[in-house]
């Protein structure tokens, strides 16, 4: 290594950005109807029935509306919310205007919905400085399409897309390899993508809260807690992420799994968990413009053996109603109710594109019951 390298170790290192877009299917709403602009705005079901908020706008969410909640709770935190079906036709359309930005500065990106992809600029060929880079999409994005995006520039993926998450909207957070352990250290477990609330609770057990609570744990130990799941954990919590950014990705299915803090054996309890990772699912669905013809599900005992299941049907659906009917005919054919259950998964595959008009004569975020 030479000197200069020595003294600047970020000229030696990938230069990730992972750039997000702010309220994405909100703001695009509000563009092509201004007179929506400044008012509380919810994107997914009606109030009325059991669809999930797939976004909402700002002035929404200081009343405490999320994504992936009930569209009827969302209603009762903010009633003044104004609720719209989501425009999926419309959203592409800016989605792609978005990515023709990205591809002036780099041919590496990777996509990860319609809001948000990753983009590798570490070989720049006129030289351009990571932070730069994401400076002018940002701006480039505000100035000819109206849009804000927030962005987080690191060394590798995983610390990217936690940055970009932290000073939302318009935000840009930059994490230099010299400063990813001190940005890592006090970090929530949960901040960790692939970390949910069961495992977090998993985690708290075992007196694990922030990132820096897993450094004093030698790797072997947190195997012997956490099975496989201990040598992620491991690398993760301290900012350590080798995967590299993938150019032209085909998806090949979606999914949603959890793992339970206590093993389950109550069959009314495994289908509230069911009901609860087919609606992400569907959500995720639609949310990338995709359906599946193949559903899976995947049962780990708690003795660690498996189990899994699949069905498949004549057209992809992105329908949570269908996709749930399906997943409990299939959670029956296994042993849910006589054997405990550690872990229950959901996936998609065969996807295909939904069309203009979606996948299904009629949209709805979540299940009609």
């Amino acid at each position: 290594m030479t000197t200069h390298e020595a003294l600047h170790p970020w000229l030696t290192q990938r230069k990730i950005i992972h750039f997000d877009m702010d309220a994405f299917y909100a703001a695009v709403e509000v563009r092509h109807r201004p007179e929506l602009r400044g008012k509380p705005l919810v994107i997914g079901g009606s109030p009325q029935s059991r669809g999930v908020v797939c976004t909402a706008s700002y002035e929404a969410r200081t009343f405490g509306v999320k994504s992936a909640m009930p569209c009827s709770h969302a209603a009762r935190l903010c009633p003044q919310a104004i609720f719209l079906k989501p425009n999926f036709e419309l959203y592409k359309s800016a989605s792609q205007a978005i990515h023709s930005i990205f591809a002036r500065y780099t041919d590496r990106i990777e996509p990860l919905s319609l809001d948000e992809a990753y983009l590798d600029v570490t070989d720049h060929e006129k030289g351009l400085f990571a932070t730069t880079i994401a400076r002018r999409i940002q701006e480039e994005i505000l100035q000819e399409l109206q849009l804000t995006g927030s962005a987080g520039v690191a060394p590798n993926k995983l610390v990217a897309k936690i940055a970009s998450d932290m000073h939302k909207p318009y935000g840009l957070t930059i994490v230099l390899p010299q400063q990813v352990s001190r940005f890592m250290a006090q970090l929530p477990l949960r901040r960790i993508h692939g970390i949910g609330p069961a495992s977090e609770k998993r985690l708290q057990g075992l007196g694990l809260h922030r990132c820096s609570d897993v450094w004093s744990w030698s790797r072997e130990r947190l195997e012997s807690e956490l099975g496989q799941m201990g040598s992620w954990l491991w690398a993760r919590s301290r900012g350590l992420d080798d995967r590299p950014v993938e150019v032209q990705r085909e998806r090949k299915s979606l999914g949603r799994e959890e793992t339970f803090a206590e093993d389950i054996l109550d069959k009314d309890r495994l289908r509230e968990e069911l009901h609860t990772l087919c609606l992400e699912v569907a959500t995720a669905l639609r949310k990338k413009g995709l359906g599946g013809r193949t559903i899976t599900l995947k049962v780990k005992y708690a003795d660690f053996t498996r189990a899994s299941r699949s069905y498949s049907w004549e057209q992809a659906t992105d329908d949570a109603a269908q996709i749930e009917g399906a997943g409990r005919n299939l959670l029956e054919s296994t042993e849910a109710g006589r054997r405990r259950i550690r872990l229950l998964g959901i996936s998609l595959s065969n996807l295909v594109e939904a069309g203009p008009s979606g996948l299904g004569s009629e949209f709805q975020l979540g299940l009609q019951l």
